[in-house]
């Protein structure tokens, strides 16, 4: 119960750190990256708990758990950031680029799990 939980937690805060960072790892249109991964996970939560309440189950996608895999990765690459392009170079690029295919994917994984979710809010 506790592990997508602490996965949320995980990515929401370091997010929001490499956001706030004085070295703006996240900035600009990578901002919006963030943005939406971060809604993604409040919304699916938000709709867990809900059908939650109407006993209703909504498994894990193998896809959403390649979209935490995606993230987790880029995560890494940020956090390694300028320090991280000295020994690898291009590693905050890399950290972008992943982030941005987290966004897409999140943006996929988080429509499958509202059009599913959808169908039990209406009945």
């Amino acid at each position: 119960m506790l592990d997508p939980i602490a996965d949320k937690l995980l990515v929401a805060t370091c997010l929001l750190l490499l956001a706030a960072d004085t070295d703006r790892t996240i900035a600009g249109w990578s901002l919006w990256a963030a943005i939406i991964i971060l809604c993604r996970e409040i919304l699916v939560s938000g709709l867990r708990e809900y059908l939650a309440e109407l006993k209703v189950s909504v498994p894990v996608t193998r896809i959403a758990k390649w979209k935490t895999t995606v993230q987790m990765i880029a995560i890494g690459f940020l956090l390694a950031g300028p320090a991280g392009d000295k020994i690898l170079p291009y590693t905050t690029q890399t950290g972008i680029v992943l982030l941005w295919v987290a966004a897409i994917i999140t943006l996929y994984t988080g429509y499958d799990y509202f059009r599913a979710g959808l169908k039990h809010v209406i009945e």
